[in-house]
């Protein structure tokens, strides 16, 4: 690894941020298209295995760390690189950050039972189904792809799927023909799921509320043996882009409340609507928006506790 921490600061306008999440907390991440790999924060990681949510507590501990490694002759202690990320109050700042080796040789300074846990999930995250699907969306942004997919139709929500999920799953695109059932709850019957199917993509999509109940109905007919909410998400944004130059930015609206208004609009929307209409953006151009829409997407999915997946 070089060290580039004398060769100054580095815009990241061209960069690709990315959002990981571990134990609930963010890791962020930026791509580097000189170097061809990702960074990482080291301030994030060192929260995440010090349990601190503290960045100011965190940020001290990492210039402590930084200076006692590189005393004892630790690579660790010079190696890392500044780019920009934003911080919590917003704005972007020079951040210490490292590359996938750097990070893993920082865990093991910590040795304990969770830096043994975050090591494995960081190895391994990316090669699970859901990581190299995510890989396939974040590429989305960068394909013209996106621009053929119909919007507001069933064969444009099948397009979404085959494209996250193909090679992946066998069944990617195609709807299902099995019942589905999940917490108690039982998704539209297999045999009634193409009239019901026909009947949402009729359904009007002018104004945002329109959008908003054609979303929670494709989400109750859950038309996909796996990944419904992943894709229907990215359906809904291509519909409100088109029809309302908006988008959501996934980012504000919390995992918990996300989930929950989901169940409750199986009975109720409002609370999902007021949800949706709090975070929607007009910045639909901009890649670290659909980045980290995609990051909190699959994010809602995580640790087995969906509710719309």
């Amino acid at each position: 690894m070089e060290n580039k921490e004398n060769s100054g600061n580095r815009e990241a306008a061209n960069h690709k941020i990315s959002i990981r999440f571990f134990d609930d907390r963010e890791v962020r991440a930026v791509w580097d298209d000189a170097q061809a790999k990702w960074f990482f924060s080291v301030v994030d990681i060192v929260g995440v295995l010090r349990a601190e949510t503290d960045y100011a507590k965190n940020r001290n501990y990492w210039k402590y760390l930084k200076a006692k490694l590189k005393k004892e002759g630790n690579e660790l202690g010079s190696v890392t690189t500044q780019l920009k990320l934003r911080a919590p109050d917003g704005k972007k700042y020079s951040t210490n950050v490292l590359d996938y080796d750097g990070i893993i040789a920082l865990a093991k300074v910590f040795p304990s039972t969770k830096a043994n846990r975050f090591i494995e999930w960081f190895t391994y995250s990316d090669e699970t189904i859901d990581g190299k699907s995510k890989q396939k969306a974040y590429a989305l942004f960068e394909t013209s792809f996106i621009d053929a997919i119909e919007v507001g139709t069933v064969k444009g929500l099948q397009q979404i799927h085959a494209y996250l999920f193909g090679g992946l799953y066998d069944f990617a695109g195609q709807i299902r023909t099995v019942n589905i059932a999940q917490g108690g709850f039982s998704f539209a019957p297999a045999r009634f799921l193409e009239n019901t199917l026909r009947a949402i993509e009729a359904m009007p999509s002018g104004t945002f509320d329109e959008i908003l109940k054609k979303y929670v109905e494709m989400n109750v007919a859950h038309p996909f043996r796996e990944g419904n909410g992943r894709a229907t998400r990215v359906w809904l944004d291509l519909m409100l882009k088109k029809q309302l130059g908006c988008c959501v930015d996934w980012s504000q609206i919390d995992k918990r409340a996300y989930l929950h208004a989901m169940a409750e609009s199986v009975v109720d929307a409002s609370e999902i609507r007021c949800l949706i209409a709090g975070a929607l953006t007009d910045e639909i151009h901009s890649r670290e928006i659909f980045m980290k829409g995609i990051d909190y997407s699959y994010y809602y999915e995580d640790h087995g506790n969906e509710i719309s997946e």
